[in-house]
């Protein structure tokens, strides 16, 4: 980096009116929108007492979330590269804010799907897209980090919800602890929201990229370079294993039979919950931080390994609740990183142009991730009668990613890149 880089990257107006700023703020709205996702489980079992359906109907719910969530990223990233991110991601969080008021007016499984899946989908999706897209322009020479900086806020805000809620569960009930968390998760997004802006002059953006960066593609030149789809492909079959886990903790925690042991006088199943969400937040910046200096497939490789062999000695040890916490928190560690890896990768390798447009269509796979972990996975365990063929299909797909990290995309981008 030549000194004039490195002085427009820790001038005091970067650091303290610009792109800092920008990363806290970021950070916020992303930690607003956390918890449709991350305590979902929690209300698995008193939705479907109220609405009288099963887990896997259910859980489709789940996957409206994501598929809304995740389908329709690239139209709105392409809304946010015009229109501009303060406006739009003030109005994802608050349709993530009043899904879940609406949701506690529903009384048909319908309706569920409406208001939890479909509005808040829309509105998780349009935060989610566009702080992430934002972010990797505002940090060009710390894409890895300030991407997995973002992405904890979205893993880890559920971390100061996860008790709350569920102490508003048994003390005030379903339909009352919607109504008022989706009020306070409403305000503070849309507040937060209003302190957010692009690069305002190119070189803000530009400033710390290295002599050979890719040339800008847009979404369509992306599209058809075989590379996106094979990182769409690396990133689906981590979202399936990952968001298997998510969505399906507390039934697979009741079924083992640990979900009210007492761990540290703490119930198993939210201590794991809360355990899940810090380690599913650390461990995006931090292996960001890494990638960044020891390369994206190197890092892939070990965390994606890292939760493939969590998982089957966590399978191993089901029936022990310290160990079901303490190995919940690993594989949670080896999985959130890849909503730091992939966009910092893509962006790495297509520019920064269309950043946020371009993760959009990346970010579907995540989309597809949740079909298979969630209804799909619970049809398993429902026909099957058993969770153990679910692990081994997520465990399998953890190392077959992480392989593929190493042997096949290093190479393949390297050579990419060297054109």
């Amino acid at each position: 980096m030549n000194v004039s880089t490195e002085a427009a990257l820790s001038s005091p107006k970067d650091i303290l009116g610009s792109r800092w700023t920008q990363l806290v703020l970021g950070l916020v709205c992303m930690m607003a929108i956390s918890s449709p996702q991350y305590v979902w489980t929690l209300f698995t079992k008193p939705l479907s007492a109220k609405l009288g359906v099963p887990l896997s109907e259910l859980q489709v719910t789940f996957s409206l979330l994501i598929v809304l969530q995740t389908f329709f990223s690239p139209f709105q990233g392409s809304l946010i590269d015009r229109f501009g991110p303060r406006r739009l991601i003030a109005i994802g969080t608050l349709m993530s804010g009043c899904s879940w008021i609406l949701a506690s007016m529903a009384s048909s499984i319908g309706m569920l799907y409406l208001t939890y899946g479909i509005v808040g989908g829309l509105g998780t999706g349009i935060v989610y897209v566009g702080v992430v897209g934002l972010m990797v322009r505002w940090f060009p020479d710390r894409r890895g980090f300030a991407a997995g900086m973002v992405a904890a806020g979205y893993g880890m805000g559920a971390i100061l919800t996860t008790f709350p809620i569920s102490n508003a569960l048994a003390g005030s009930g379903l339909e009352a602890t919607l109504w008022q968390f989706g009020v306070i998760f409403s305000i503070i997004g849309v507040l937060a929201a209003q302190g957010l802006r692009a690069p305002a002059h190119p070189a803000e953006a530009a400033a710390g990229v290295p002599a050979g960066s890719p040339k800008d593609l847009a979404p369509r030149q992306m599209l058809r370079q075989p590379l996106f789809w094979l990182m769409f492909v690396m990133m689906t079959m981590m979202s399936t294993s990952g968001l298997m886990v998510t969505s399906q903790m507390a039934s697979f925690a009741r079924d083992f039979g640990v979900a009210d042991l007492l761990v540290f006088g703490m119930a198993a199943l939210p201590l794991a919950l809360t355990v899940d969400r810090l380690t599913n937040g650390l461990t995006r910046p931090f292996f960001g931080w890494v990638s960044d200096r020891y390369g994206r497939e190197n890092t892939m490789f070990l965390a994606f390994a890292l939760e493939g062999v969590a998982m089957a000695i966590w399978l191993a040890t089901r029936d022990h609740p310290m160990l079901f916490v303490l190995l919940s928190g690993v594989v949670f560690f080896g999985w959130g990183e890849i909503f730091s890896l992939f966009p910092s990768t893509l962006t790495d390798t297509f520019g920064t142009r269309h950043a946020t447009a371009n993760y959009g269509w990346l970010y579907i796979s995540q989309g597809i991730g949740s079909i298979l972990g969630g209804p799909l996975a619970a049809l398993m365990h429902e026909k099957t009668g058993s969770w153990h063929p679910v692990f081994y299909s997520a465990i399998t797909l953890d190392i077959v990613a992480a392989v593929v990290a190493i042997a096949v995309l290093k190479p393949v981008r390297a050579r990419y890149l060297a054109r």
